[in-house]
């Protein structure tokens, strides 16, 4: 087959992989050179721990696909680095607890440890905490730079065209015309507009079941020593469904969030990136319209919980940013996947799965498509 795929950013670049590895060709579109969105303003996590129930199996298909993907194209920076979420109150530890004894724990890779042995796994975190939940399989990838790798592979082998800086105009059949007038004919199209929810999706697919959420991160210098494990706080107790029971409802009742967190929807994540800097967020925002600058508050409480944690100062921010991603809106399903012909697609809404669960979406898809 002959697919075009719009979108080069985790979720069509996914889509490029999946129809390569199954011997097709692929001509890729996007209208930035390189990605600019969601896929390059994240942490490059590949998060097991706090997905629901209902998401775990793609979750850990995804987690074999990334690790599959990474001894293939060792620039995408796959680690099975594992996390630590830091618990500071009994509250938090309750529910750790709780989640450590379900019957899933093994297979997330969950361990309830103690200070003295949290510090053990990871030297760095010398601060303000008294026990941490250890997610063996949760691990991360280069965000800025694996669309570029994975881009250069699919290119050796000769089915793979990367067309950017297009735009993708009209859908006539399986053909997509271009902004430059250019044709590009195939026997499937998979769009993957990311949050672009106006444009040709709309007018294709009309209102989908999805919305875009905003959120804000940052990144420091290099750290000078190395953090084993990517690190969360409590409060991605709150955020996660993995983490949804008695022990939760309790955390809620007696340990009412900060109020610069619970403005911003916020939680602590954040992991090392290869050149020893520190990506720390994030913050949520769903209404619209979005503010178009960035608020000081939530960095400034991200950088005092990330000190405490740490047992140190942080090293210079080097760079603050905004991102939006697209998230599908009803609960039941994990990505908004609708065909409108024969071999006519949209892929979109995996909200902030989108690095993690990409490979496994595409995998699902090629299957529906008939790749």
């Amino acid at each position: 087959m002959r697919v075009i795929i719009v979108g080069a950013g985790i979720t069509g670049t996914a889509h490029a992989w999946m129809a390569v590895e199954r011997g097709h060709e692929v001509v890729h579109l996007d209208r930035e050179l390189e990605a600019r969105g969601a896929t390059v303003r994240n942490f490059g996590l590949v998060w097991v721990s706090g997905r629901s129930a209902p998401e775990l199996e793609i979750t850990l298909r995804s987690r074999v696909l990334w690790e599959e993907i990474g001894a293939m194209v060792p620039d995408v920076g796959f680690r099975a680095n594992g996390s630590i979420t830091l618990l500071r109150n009994d509250s938090e530890v309750a529910v750790a607890r709780e989640v450590a004894a379900r019957e899933d724990a093994d297979r997330r890779g969950f361990h309830l440890l103690t200070r003295d042995q949290v510090a053990e796994i990871n030297p760095a975190l010398q601060g303000e905490y008294l026990a941490g939940l250890h997610c063996t399989s949760d691990a991360a990838v280069e965000s800025r730079q694996a669309m570029p790798a994975l881009r250069t592979y699919l290119a050796r082998s000769g089915r793979y065209t990367f067309v950017p800086g297009v735009e993708a105009r009209e859908i006539d059949g399986t053909s997509v015309r271009d902004d430059a007038g250019t044709v590009h004919s195939g026997d499937c199209v998979v769009l993957c507009p990311g949050a672009t929810h106006r444009g040709l999706l709309h007018e294709v697919f009309g209102g989908l079941p999805v919305r875009r959420v905003r959120l804000q991160m940052m990144q420091t210098a290099p750290l000078g020593q190395q953090l084993t494990t990517s690190i969360a706080d409590g409060d991605s107790l709150r955020y996660y469904p993995g983490f949804t029971g008695p022990a939760l409802d309790e955390l809620r009742r007696s340990e009412p969030q900060r109020s610069v967190a619970a403005e911003h929807g916020m939680q602590l994540l954040c992991v090392q990136r290869l050149h020893g800097g520190l990506t720390i967020g994030d913050t949520h925002e769903y209404d619209e319209p979005f503010t178009f600058d960035v608020d000081e508050d939530p960095y400034a409480h991200l950088v005092e919980v990330t000190e405490s944690l740490l047992g140190r100062p942080l090293p210079p921010i080097q760079r603050r940013w905004a991102g939006v991603y697209s998230q599908c809106t009803e609960p039941d399903r994990i990505v908004c996947r609708e065909s409108v012909s024969e071999g006519v697609w949209a892929v979109t809404g995996p909200g902030g799965r989108g690095m993690t669960l990409g490979p496994a979406i595409a995998e699902e898809s090629a299957e529906l498509m008939g790749w």
